[in-house]
């Protein structure tokens, strides 16, 4: 049973929420305690709210799930783990939330608060308006970003934002591009895919990955950023990125996968091996750059 109530919780997507690390890792604070200190604070609220998010999620999504080849699976819709202890460990998980908030300050909490009411109302509602429900996913990573940058009252690069936010809207359309290939009545599991055709989402595909490259290449070579890290290095890790992004397009259309973004990152030998890469040179460049 516990086993289940994990995987109710979605602990596995927890990782998702390592975005809140970004603001520390580009603030150079990485090896101060202080600010690690605050910014765990920051991830474990976020797994937290995410975990309360997915409970209500299945809750209301449960007849739906029950005719989705992979989803029937989950906890609730399997009859693993009954609503009323689903709602009684969603209540628990907001509780918890609610007592460590206000240990945080303002600008953190209203970015919390803000994640909540979006994704409860993309639970809700906006999940099934088309262009919307990827707004809502991307809205997601982007208030990660923010709230791991008001944790430490750090200020985020407007490039970096921007590489959020087109980074977030790609993986939301590798989703529905997975789920397009994946699932042959969407009528019964997710009514918004009919609303995708196959020419749009390539289109939003090619639109978004450009918008990554773009944007991150941007940032690694602007004036601000090279006088802020005090070195020109930055620009080489671009190719993790775009390495990064033709892989996931290729897992997603050549592969069909894509609808889990956990498990591209994670079991897909060649993606595991080009983040860790891609970690590596940038800590290197970040913080050893004087010595380069």
């Amino acid at each position: 049973m516990i086993k289940q109530y994990l995987k109710l919780m979605r602990i596995s997507h927890w990782i998702k929420n390592f975005f809140v690390f970004v603001p520390l890792v580009f603030s150079k604070h990485l090896t101060d305690f202080n600010y690690g200190q605050k910014v765990i604070f920051a991830f474990l609220i976020f797994s937290l709210v995410s975990s309360f998010v997915y409970v209500i999620n299945d809750l209301m999504d449960v007849e739906v799930d029950r005719h989705h080849p992979k989803k029937k699976d989950r906890p609730i819709a399997s009859g693993k783990i009954s609503p009323l202890k689903a709602k009684i460990l969603a209540i628990g998980l907001l509780a918890v939330v609610g007592i460590l908030l206000p240990f945080a300050n303002t600008a953190f909490t209203v970015a919390v608060i803000a994640y909540l009411i979006i994704n409860f109302l993309y639970s809700v509602k906006l999940k099934r308006i088309v262009i919307v429900d990827l707004m809502c996913l991307a809205s997601g990573f982007m208030l990660r970003v923010l709230g791991g940058a008001y944790i430490i009252n750090v200020a985020v690069s407007n490039w970096l934002i921007l590489t959020t936010l087109f980074l977030s809207i790609f993986l939301a359309i590798m989703k529905r591009k997975s789920e397009l290939e994946n699932v042959s009545n969407h009528s019964e599991t997710r009514k918004v895919l009919q609303d995708y055709p196959n020419a749009f989402v390539d289109q939003i595909s090619a639109v978004s990955a450009t918008g990554v490259l773009l944007c991150y290449s941007l940032y690694s070579v602007s004036e601000r950023t090279v006088q802020y890290f005090k070195t020109e290095y930055l620009v080489y890790t671009t190719i993790f990125v775009v390495f990064g992004v033709f892989r996931y397009m290729y897992l997603v259309y050549k592969q069909h996968k894509g609808e889990n973004t956990i498990e591209i990152v994670v079991k897909d030998i060649p993606m595991l091996i080009n983040s860790v890469l891609y970690g590596i040179s940038l800590l290197v460049i970040i913080y050893l750059a004087k010595m380069i």
